[in-house]
């Protein structure tokens, strides 16, 4: 029973704890022992006989040699193999061995337990970890068998290690690092979408940053040896606050569990796996722990739940001053009260500067609201102007003519009519009977600048009064480096240039966090200068913490921070963000070849901004460590139009 279903959980949420086995012929007995009687969602099990090697099977030829697989394919239907067994593929081959004969076995092995595999409809396959440093050869075959698969998934196994330099754990068979063993074979596996990461989850863990980068590669399962289980007062399996945070976050990606290894917690007399009878499976008790694991994660909040669906959804951005925007965009904007109750809290301010409390009866404030959609900053500064007891005209100025439709309905119906102005126009080439001291805008992107409200509010700040105020009256945008290897699988898919060109609004989830996020770009408004340039060039350096380990990026999130007016903000940089605001997503800039970043070795970027005369764009590229083409040059592939 999936470990959610036990805890009332939507069964979309739920998550699978599987078990691993050893070799058995009697497959249908190990079925019933682990699922039936044991609680597990599925087995993780050698499909072939250990002992089988194909250069000592006498016959005439590979080709009429019959394999010792675990069951013949009609022991389970194919539903019971497809939702129950994910295959172990022997753990005895090495094909980076120096002895030929093993390394042909080794080949010849790895080739039919696949097709066996595929032909009982697995949905994975676990792939035995690397012998040695060097898995060319490994790499190579399995990359072969990459190339003819449809549905089957393959997992790499490989330890979770990642030493300090002085120590090394026993059971890592040498390994200083195992994310570099990963990266090293999926890079030769050329990045494919089939084949994930299985992580072998050990007593010690490494440190928090080294265990961050795991969460933007694609882990699919966390072996949880017996182990790494510590043992509560009362007898029963325990793991330590570390590893509990380390399963958590595994659950929140999406990844499965698997036990193994043999019972360390001898609560009952153990069920020897040959003889018949009904006794609990040694190993049900771990079940039980990770599955009251599960139970007790917080449930997500509900606009999480909302957003399911967008986590590592690739979406184009906003194209505001070409398209119109439609009324389910507007509507979703229009959800968002944090955001304008933070543009009525700025209005407010701005009223009390601009009008002292005894002339409150007397000055009539002229506030333009550039770009007003369908009305609700609008609303925000009329009640702004009702808290502050100041009296307010006010100009909506919308190009949108459908939005127009909507706006003058909501006058009508508010009896705004002799305050709220409609100007059907755009702001660019309105000319304004009267100038204003307030000039209110929404035309932020997810990198502050990257849907023209520089381009627009330099076109409005023409009306504003050389004192006038604008809200917001500052943003910055910021980037950070990051391990993304499902988007990044996502953009290689569309198997073109243009697609790693293109910056993409995407609500991050599995992703690694590299190094803290720098500013860029700011633009300040009003910007009276005579010379004036919304163009811009910024060189970054990033070092990624020294315990972390090396990490592949495969690009770059971006975010801004904004000043509405003097100390209130609005923005979604991660470690200034405003609490429960959902209008923005971050924006990702993905990079043509992800580039390995080592500790002590900085990370340059830069970035640009460019304007031309009917569009603008961004251009980017890294010269450190390793140079990377320059990105979008021209805005060949990705631009806003004017």
């Amino acid at each position: 029973m999936p470990l959610g279903e036990r805890g009332g959980w939507e069964r979309t949420e739920s998550r699978y704890c599987g078990v691993e086995t050893d070799f058995s012929n009697d497959v249908t007995h190990l079925l019933n022992f682990n699922i039936s009687t044991g609680g597990f969602d599925y087995i993780l099990a050698p499909l072939v006989n250990p002992s089988y090697r194909p250069s000592l099977v006498e016959g005439n030829g590979v080709d009429t040699q019959v394999l010792p697989v675990s069951g013949s394919d009609l022991v389970l239907s194919p539903s019971q193999w497809s939702s129950h067994v994910v295959g172990k593929i022997s753990s005895w081959i090495d094909l980076d061995s120096e002895d030929e004969v093993l390394r042909m076995d080794s080949e010849t092995t790895l080739k039919q337990e696949v097709a066996w595999a595929t032909h009982l409809s697995l949905q994975a396959c676990l792939l035995p970890t690397p012998k040695g440093k060097s898995c060319a050869n490994y790499a190579r075959c399995v990359n072969q068998i990459l190339q003819g698969l449809t549905t089957l998934q393959l997992w790499l196994r490989v330890p979770l290690v990642k030493s300090d330099g002085d120590s090394v754990d026993d059971t890592s068979e040498g390994l200083n690092d195992s994310w570099e063993l990963w990266n090293s074979f999926r890079l030769l596996c050329e990045h494919d979408s089939k084949l994930s990461v299985a992580l072998d989850v050990l007593s010690t863990l490494p440190s928090e940053t080294s265990l961050g980068r795991w969460m933007g590669e694609s882990v699919r399962a966390a072996i949880l040896s017996t182990d790494a289980f510590l043992t509560n007062a009362r007898g029963y399996p325990c793991l330590s606050k570390r590893h509990q945070k380390l399963i958590a976050g595994f659950f929140d990606h999406a990844a499965q569990v698997v036990i193994s290894g043999k019972p360390v917690h001898n609560l009952q007399k153990p069920l020897d796996s040959n003889t018949e009878g009904t006794e609990k499976n040694p190993l049900r008790i771990y079940l039980d722990y990770v599955a009251y694991l599960f139970q007790k994660m917080e449930s997500l909040p509900e606009q999480e739940r909302i957003e399911l669906g967008y986590r590592d959804f690739l979406q184009a951005p906003l194209q505001p001053l070409m398209d119109n925007l439609e009324a389910q965009t507007y509507e979703t904007f229009e959800r968002d009260s944090v955001k304008y109750i933070q543009y009525q809290r700025a209005v407010e301010k701005a009223l009390v500067d601009r009008v002292p409390d005894e002339k409150a009866s007397e000055l009539t404030t002229v506030l333009m609201v550039v770009g007003a959609g369908r009305g609700p900053l609008v609303r925000a500064s009329l009640q702004a102007a009702e808290e502050t007891d100041r009296k307010l005209k006010v100009y909506a100025v919308e190009k949108n003519p459908n939005a127009v439709v909507t706006l003058h309905n909501l006058v009508k119906m508010e009896g705004w009519e002799g305050i709220v102005t409609i100007i059907s126009c755009d702001m660019r080439f309105w000319n304004a009977p009267e100038q204003a001291d307030i000039l209110v805008s929404e035309l932020l992107g997810s990198f502050g600048d990257n849907e023209l409200s520089p381009e627009c509010l330099d076109g409005a700040q023409r009306f504003l009064k050389p004192d006038g105020i604008s809200i917001p009256s500052s943003y910055t945008s910021f980037i950070q480096p990051i391990t993304a290897s499902k988007l990044y699988n996502d953009v290689k898919a569309h198997k073109d240039l243009a697609h790693f060109e293109t910056a993409y609004v995407v609500k991050l989830h599995s992703v690694a966090k590299l190094a803290p996020s720098q500013s860029v770009f700011t633009f300040t408004h009003p910007n009276f200068s005579t010379k004036a340039n919304n163009q811009r060039y910024k060189k970054l350096q990033f070092n990624l913490p020294s315990d972390a380990g090396s990490a592949l990026v495969h690009g770059f999130a971006g975010y801004f921070d904004s000043v509405l007016y003097k100390d209130v903000h609005l923005g979604i940089e991660p470690t200034t963000a405003t609490p429960n605001m959902f209008s923005w997503f971050p924006i990702f800039f993905p990079l043509r070849k992800p580039v390995e970043v080592h500790p002590g070795t900085p990370l340059e970027v830069h970035f640009w901004r460019c304007c031309g005369s009917s569009k603008v764009w961004y251009e980017w590229s890294v010269s450190s460590p390793t140079p990377s083409p320059m990105h979008n040059t021209n805005g060949r592939s990705y631009w806003v139009g004017l």
